[in-house]
């Protein structure tokens, strides 16, 4: 299939967890919660900005230690579910707190949630769904909605913004769900 590819042989064994980019996962799954609750109880803070970026920032740095030292199957099933439960996670903080429209949110969450399904189900037969390149825009999109909403003078001031970016990242969201339908059809 099209962007589909069998997966490789890592340089560990298929069922190591201890690799250098999945101890950066499960450090970015450890502080999810903590920022979670520092989304509700400082949204606008700068420690919640810093800790916002850092923790976005981790998973650049977790992807190139797994092409530097080799992709593992836990690895390639565990990053993007960290992903999704810290912008998933925000994004519903966010709701909770008036900042973002269920509407929006929930459009993204049924799509990641149907793409970790499909991701989970392919992965049995071997075979590996890595992100296009517009997927990582929508993520990166999906990462500055919450960024902004986060940031201290926009999150008060200039709430459009984040809107603004919410909507584009639902566009790139739908529109590369129906890219990886495509691809699943041929």
């Amino acid at each position: 299939m099209p962007g589909f590819k069998k997966m490789k042989e890592p340089n560990y064994s298929s069922h190591a967890l201890l690799t250098p980019a999945n101890g950066l996962t499960f450090l970015r799954m450890v502080f999810t919660p903590i920022m979670l609750v520092m989304i509700r109880n400082d949204r606008t803070g700068w420690p919640t900005l810093t800790l916002w970026i850092v923790l976005c920032m981790s998973d650049l740095v977790d992807g190139k230690l797994a092409r530097m030292y080799g992709v593992s199957k836990s690895g390639a099933f565990l990053d993007p579910l960290a992903d999704k439960f810290l912008v998933l996670g925000a994004m519903v903080m966010l709701v909770v707190a008036h900042q973002f429209w269920w509407l929006p949110v929930a459009l993204i969450a049924f799509r990641e949630v149907a793409m970790s399904v499909y991701r989970s189900a392919v992965a049995k037969g071997g075979t590996s769904i890595p992100a296009s390149k517009p997927a990582k825009y929508k993520t990166l999109t999906q990462q500055l909605a919450v960024g902004f909403a986060l940031a201290p003078w926009i999150g008060i001031h200039a709430t459009w913004t984040a809107q603004i970016l919410l909507w584009v990242s639902v566009a790139l969201t739908l529109a590369t769900g129906a890219q990886y339908l495509r691809a699943a059809r041929q």
